[in-house]
C-alpha cells in the first residue's frame, strides 16, 4: 500500500515504514505528525484518487530528526562586465518515518471504537 501526499508545496510517494525528508516542519523530534492532504491511496486491488484530496484520509508519521542538507554553491557571473557573486546555501530538512496510512473507512472505524469505549 502506498499513498501520494502533498506537503511543503511538493508531492511525495510514501509507504508504511518509509523514511522521507521534508522541508523544515514545525514539530519536535519524537512527536507525531499528520498529513491530511492525501492525493492518492493505492493497494494491490484498488486505487482511490482525490479531487483534489481524499476526504478523511490521513498519513501519520513520527519526526526522527532535523538537520541541514549538503551545501550548494550559487554562482552568478556576467562575462566581460566584472560581475561575480558567490553564495552558499544549506536547505534545512525534517526526517520523518511514516507509521501508518489510513483511509476514510479506517479513520471512521477507529473513531466509532473510541466513542464506544468511552
Amino acid at each position: 500500500m502506498f499513498a501520494i501526499i502533498e506537503s511543503c508545496g511538493k508531492q511525495y510517494k510514501v509507504s508504511e515504514g518509509d523514511v522521507v525528508f521534508f522541508e523544515k516542519l514545525e514539530a519536535e523530534e519524537g512527536k507525531k505528525v499528520t498529513f491530511d492532504n492525501v492525493i492518492l491511496i493505492s493497494n494491490e486491488k484498488k486505487s482511490t484518487i482525490g479531487a483534489p484530496y481524499i476526504k478523511g484520509a490521513k498519513v501519520e508519521g513520527k519526526v526522527v530528526s532535523h538537520g541541514k542538507d549538503k551545501k550548494i554553491i550559487v554562482y552568478k557571473m556576467k562575462p566581460k562586465k566584472n560581475y561575480r557573486r558567490k553564495q552558499g546555501h544549506r536547505q534545512p530538512y525534517t526526517k520523518v518515518e511514516i507509521t501508518s496510512i489510513k483511509t476514510k473507512a479506517e479513520v471512521a472505524k477507529k473513531e466509532t471504537a473510541e466513542a464506544v469505549s468511552e
